[in-house]
């Protein structure tokens, strides 16, 4: 699902439901990140665990051995060198997608459960113009869940923005506008127009991040991409 939202040169790997946890979840984690959950929930252990045995089987798609994958500054995962990435899960779902770090300057995945928002996160989460379009293409619609479409575009946007700049970015600080495939519903476009200075990639000052979105298997995937001057 995700692999269809990135360009060739990128690898995912996903966990699908219980399927996918028996599929990974018995994958030997490293002392260092065995000492991470040693005392955490058994979800909380078997999300974590999962989503690193993706992680691992993407680096070995891409002739890396298999390493672990510790959370540095601010939770982003510390890849090994000459690679960039990203992880999510969710209920249901772990992904990782990796690429060499000569091919994609930066990428951000995030997946949720398709179905709406909580009551009240939507206004803390969108932008005025925001929530006047998405009233729109819910009209259009309905069948997508769009403000949490909106939070998972978020959510890949400040996972492709932070290892590019090493700071935070505020929901209210990227300005998104997303749109549907005309033939096909369930996927679409957006572009984040970024309201603070964008990084620089090479010579390039970036004021804008594009990605992609799909609705598949009940849940709601995005992706964004961020490639080299």
């Amino acid at each position: 699902m995700i692999e269809e939202l990135l360009p060739e040169s990128a690898v995912a790997v996903e966990a699908f439901g219980e399927e996918g946890v028996r599929e990974f979840g018995d994958g030997p984690l490293y002392p260092e990140e065995e000492a991470l959950v040693a005392r955490a929930v058994e979800k909380r252990r078997r999300e974590f665990t999962v989503v690193r045995a993706c992680a691992r089987r993407a680096m070995e798609k891409l002739g890396v051995p298999p390493q672990p994958v510790l959370p540095g500054e601010r939770g982003a995962p510390q890849w090994p060198d000459g690679l960039t990435g990203s992880m999510t899960h969710c209920e249901g779902y772990c992904g990782a997608a990796l690429v060499r770090a000569d091919d994609l300057a930066s990428l951000g995945i995030d997946a949720e459960p398709h179905a709406p928002l909580p009551e009240g996160v939507l206004s803390a989460v969108a932008l005025p113009a925001e929530a006047e379009r998405l009233g729109r293409l819910a009209a259009d619609r309905p069948e997508v869940h769009w403000d949490r479409l909106l939070f998972s575009a978020k959510e890949s946007v400040y996972k492709a923005w932070f290892p590019l700049t090493r700071k935070w970015l505020d929901f209210s600080e990227a300005d998104i506008d997303i749109t549907a495939d005309p033939a096909d519903p369930s996927q679409g476009a957006f572009r984040a127009r970024l309201l603070v200075p964008g990084p620089l990639v090479g010579d390039r000052r970036l004021g804008h991040f594009d990605g992609r979105w799909t609705v598949r298997r009940g849940l709601v995937a995005t992706a964004v991409t961020i490639h080299h001057a």
